[in-house]
């Protein structure tokens, strides 16, 4: 999730509010009062068994788990004082939408990823869909925090779970244009976007003045000039969205799952890469305004990029031994292929950013550091067309949003 779980997108039209959104539950709150009675009918109506004997909202144990940047979730569970009927859970995880940047087409389209991904066990099983939101499997787990990314165990786990879900054959559109065709739109969006309150206003004014259409166009003449093959994405494998498995800490190769595939689809290999070397500066755990910390020199090095790399291709190939020569020049194009993304991430999650701190209602600094992910995304290309990899860090990769990010709004 994004310790805050960023709000789901699709490829439908204007950005929209959830038909029936439930109030959230602010930082350190409880758990408001027609959340829990919605939560209770949902639990009765989809789950069933011992689900049908509960009385009342107040004998269902609703706790959150965390507030969103966009989705909501709560941990819902029966009382000891009711018996198990059959084999339904007694546990679930309630996944309540929050405003969206997408269609109920888009929203569909992933329920039913959510449901192939199940059937696969790559991902939690789904007990419930309904417009406001979905139950889901509560899985025993911790998510990882940032820090956990630069474990080269860890970080080697990630690369390989990666390979294997590029490496599904999904029976969704096939065609890239899921990158640039939601830029386009969010672009579009920008144009017509204005705030009430002037701080807001002129920190949107200085965002349109860096020219956010001509530096998208630069930024796609580079990446079509780059090599990149296009997979099946999650496009969003930051720590929040890894589950370390209860019980299954010293256990390598098995400890880590997937989730969250709101924005999957297939896309550029060198996106899902970039970006999730991007999540190594941002700590979605800090409980201060803007509620994220930037840490810019903990992009991943040079020796960590190949680590991960490497631990990718090695799942990846089925060409059996490779020569050494032809390892080290597949390193090097894979090298300038993710950095290069990496500046497209940034640009994503900057204007995904701007549009989040005019619907979202989550408390969450989306337009303080509006000016370094533009920053990032216009000063790197030239050391990326020389293929020099290590200028990346130097010049920031500061704010992956322009304006920060996580589950939740406010800005």
């Amino acid at each position: 999730e994004r310790a805050q779980n960023r709000v789901v997108i699709g490829r439908g039209g204007p950005a929209v509010a959830a038909e029936g959104t439930l109030p959230g539950s602010p930082r350190g709150s409880p758990v408001p009062g027609p959340t829990r009675c919605c939560a209770f009918l949902w639990c009765r109506e989809f789950l069933a068994g011992a689900w049908r004997l509960l009385a009342r909202p107040e004998e269902l144990g609703v706790v959150p788990v965390s507030g969103g940047l966009s989705n909501l979730l709560y941990k819902c569970t029966l009382p000891e004082h009711i018996p198990s009927v059959g084999d339904e859970p007694r546990q679930v995880l309630l996944r309540v939408y929050g405003a969206i940047l997408q269609g109920v087409d888009s929203l569909v389209l992933e329920s039913v990823m959510f449901a192939i991904l199940a059937e696969r066990a790559l991902g939690p099983r789904l007990y419930g869909v309904f417009p406001q939101g979905r139950l889901e499997e509560y899985i025993p787990s911790r998510r990882l925090c940032t820090e956990d990314l630069r474990d080269p165990d860890i970080s080697g786990e990630i690369a390989v779970k990666m390979a294997h879900f590029h490496g599904m054959v999904m029976p969704f559109n096939k065609e890239p244009k899921w990158l640039f065709g939601t830029m386009e739109r969010y672009l579009k969006q920008i144009a017509e976007l204005t705030f009430t309150q002037e701080a807001q206003l002129k920190k949107l004014n200085h965002l349109k003045a860096y020219n956010l259409d001509e530096e998208m166009q630069s930024l796609r003449a580079l990446l079509e000039a780059t090599l990149s093959p296009v997979v099946f994405c999650h496009n969003d494998v930051q720590e929040g969205n890894i589950l370390l498995l209860a019980g299954c800490e010293s256990l390598p190769g098995n400890r880590l799952m997937l989730i969250d595939f709101e924005y999957s689809s297939y896309n550029y290999r060198g996106f899902d890469i970039g970006n999730h070397f991007c999540e190594w500066v941002y700590d979605y755990t800090h409980d201060e305004w803007p509620f994220y910390k930037a840490s810019p020199e903990n992009y991943p090095s040079r020796p960590q990029q190949l680590h991960f790399i490497r631990r990718y291709l090695s799942e990846a190939d089925n060409r059996g031994d490779v020569p050494r020569q032809e390892q080290a020049r597949r390193e090097a194009e894979m090298l300038v292929e993710v950095n290069r993304f990496a500046m497209a991430s940034h640009f994503f999650w900057g204007l995904w950013s701007i549009l989040q701190a005019k619907i979202s209602t989550i408390e969450f600094g989306y337009l303080v550091s509006e000016g370094q992910h533009l920053y990032s995304t216009s000063c790197v290309p030239g050391a990326l067309q020389n293929n020099e990899i290590d200028a990346v860090p130097a010049y920031g990769l500061q704010s992956k949003r322009l304006g920060g990010g996580r589950q939740g709004e406010g800005t």
